[in-house]
């Protein structure tokens, strides 16, 4: 899963010097976390404080998480003399990888954290095979080999 950070207004040349210095830092609207649990499942924890939880969207299409907020100020007609919290809308995009399932993802928002669940797809959980003993000489598995000797002939 890769996390990509949405800043549409950021000086591109300042983006392609963060990248090449290896720094991070957090976004100004939307600070995340994304962990992996013990059961394989991904987890995803937004702040968004003061964020209304009827603006939170969270969206999956081709293979991208998708959640976006909007903080708005409660001044509007006030003399503001200092504003250094966020306002606006935020957006942040995840790229999901292969193995997990996006059809199961569930979300849930409190005391301004917005959890995203995303559930591990069950064929990629990792399982045992079982070894049997083959008999002496024979490099192909059983029902391999029986299969190879069946094939039609044209």
């Amino acid at each position: 899963m890769a996390v990509i950070r949405h800043e549409p207004f950021r000086d591109p040349f300042e983006r392609l010097m963060s990248l090449a210095a290896g720094g991070t830092h957090a976004p100004l609207g939307m600070p995340l976390d994304v962990y992996r649990s013990e059961d394989g499942d991904y987890h995803i924890e937004a702040d968004l404080p003061g964020v209304d939880v009827g603006s939170v969207e969270v969206t999956v299409e081709h293979g991208t998480l998708t959640i976006r907020g909007e903080r708005t100020p409660h001044y509007a007609s006030a003399r503001v003399l200092s504003a250094e919290r966020p306002q606006g809308s935020f957006t942040r995009q995840l790229t999901l990888g292969e193995g997990v399932d996006s059809d199961h993802l569930t979300a849930d928002y409190a005391d301004g954290v917005l959890h995203v669940l995303i559930p591990a797809s069950p064929k990629v959980q990792p399982r045992r095979i079982e070894v049997t003993h083959a008999q002496p000489g024979r490099a192909v598995p059983a029902k391999s080999a029986a299969k190879s000797t069946t094939s039609k002939s044209t």
